[in-house]
């Protein structure tokens, strides 16, 4: 027998999925347990039930000074934010992706641009686009945006380019133009790429949105967790990573299944 053509049985899979979050629950506990044993007082690593009063303060208890539920107000903030880049994103990837992808004189014009722009560190931009675009929401769309858009663009490209050559000398033999082999040859198939490419830019998304709300901004995940850092309040800290994960966990799993509704045939193609 080898190992390398062994299942897990259904059982077995949702054990062995449960078992690294468990084994680190557990992990944490022991130690938050061993530190509040030798001072009680300790903030590095809070007991659950001090996660539970953090929460219950943060979502379920009107701030006293702006009369919002901080969690929910600072998500809609971020998440606002997180949607309008990943947005622009999208469309701008879909358009120079499907460009570069076709056209051979777009290609050499764009293609090495557009391959140097995503190796620029796009925090290393954030004090530029502060001092261009001022403090306000545009910079930080803006930062998401230069940070996944060129990725997203290589991506699709590349996805045009696969597409079998066949495939477009049919549509020209049955007089198909330019536009309409974009639309109704190269459109289709490079969908389902977008949005898994979507959902494998979440993660810098993410990690661009809170920069740049950690460094100027008065609401929003990212500005809550460094706001509090200065009291060492990890009862609030660690909640709110969580809750960044479990959205971002969310957001993949709803782009996911958006990709096998609509393109039920890509789930086929990933089989096969």
């Amino acid at each position: 027998m080898r190992w390398i053509n062994t299942r897990p049985s259904p059982g077995a899979q949702l054990a062995l999925t449960l078992l690294p979050f468990a084994l680190l629950i557990v992990a944490y506990a022991v130690g938050s347990a061993t530190r509040l044993a030798e001072n009680a007082n300790d903030k590095l690593l809070p007991n659950l039930a001090g996660f539970a009063d953090a929460i219950d303060r943060m979502a379920f208890i009107a701030d006293p000074r702006t009369g919002e539920y901080l969690l929910w107000s600072d998500t809609w903030a971020s998440v606002v934010r997180l949607l309008s880049g990943l947005g622009l994103s999208t469309a701008i990837a879909l358009c120079f992706g499907m460009l570069i992808g076709m056209l051979p004189y777009l290609r050499a014009l764009l293609s090495p641009f557009v391959a140097v722009i995503s190796m620029v560190p796009p925090l290393a931009l954030l004090p530029i686009l502060f001092i261009v675009m001022g403090l306000g929401e545009t910079s930080k769309i803006a930062l998401i945006v230069i940070g996944v858009a060129p990725t997203m663009i290589r991506d699709l490209a590349l996805k045009a380019l696969e597409l079998p050559r066949e495939q477009i000398v049919k549509a020209e033999t049955l007089g198909g133009s330019s536009w309409q082999i974009a639309l109704r040859v190269v459109l289709p198939q490079i969908l389902p790429r977008l949005i898994t490419c979507l959902r494998l830019q979440l993660g810098p998304a993410w990690l661009f949105l809170i920069a740049a709300e950690a460094i100027s901004s008065d609401s929003g995940l990212g500005y809550r967790i460094f706001l509090v850092r200065r009291y060492l309040s990890m009862d609030v800290i660690f909640p709110y990573v969580v809750w960044i994960t479990l959205l971002a966990v969310l957001m993949n799993y709803l782009l996911d299944r958006l990709r096998i509704v609509v393109f039920p045939w890509s789930e086929l193609e990933k089989q096969a």
